[in-house]
């Protein structure tokens, strides 16, 4: 099993998972994070610290997809290990549906 970042961390980006990560597997896109499922060890700790309840258990059914985009984009974003400031417009994008299509970006973040 692994964790997933899933679609309610675009545009939210809150990052608290990353400070409580005692592996470093979280990798940063320009509006979201995910997690590379080969380097979580599946403490669980990240997904109560997620405001955005974005941190999902790879056991829950209907992650396929966000699976493979935790994956993917694990190979070509930078490793991130240390808080930032979340996006000054994160709240208004807390819970909003359809965000993949309409802000998914495979662009890198800025990495450490």
């Amino acid at each position: 099993m692994t964790y997933v970042v899933t679609e309610n961390c675009i545009k939210c980006k809150y990052m608290d998972c990353v400070e409580v990560c005692p592996v470093d597997c979280f990798y940063e896109g320009e509006n979201m994070l995910v997690i590379h499922p080969d380097e979580c060890i599946d403490c669980g700790v990240c997904e109560p610290e997620c405001p955005a309840e974005a941190i999902k258990p790879d056991a829950e059914p209907g992650l396929e997809q966000w699976l493979k985009i935790n994956a993917d984009m694990a190979k070509s974003w930078p490793n991130i290990t240390q808080k930032k400031e979340p996006p000054a417009d994160a709240k208004e994008f807390d819970g909003v549906a359809g965000k993949f299509e309409q802000y998914f970006s495979p662009n890198p973040g800025e990495g450490d």
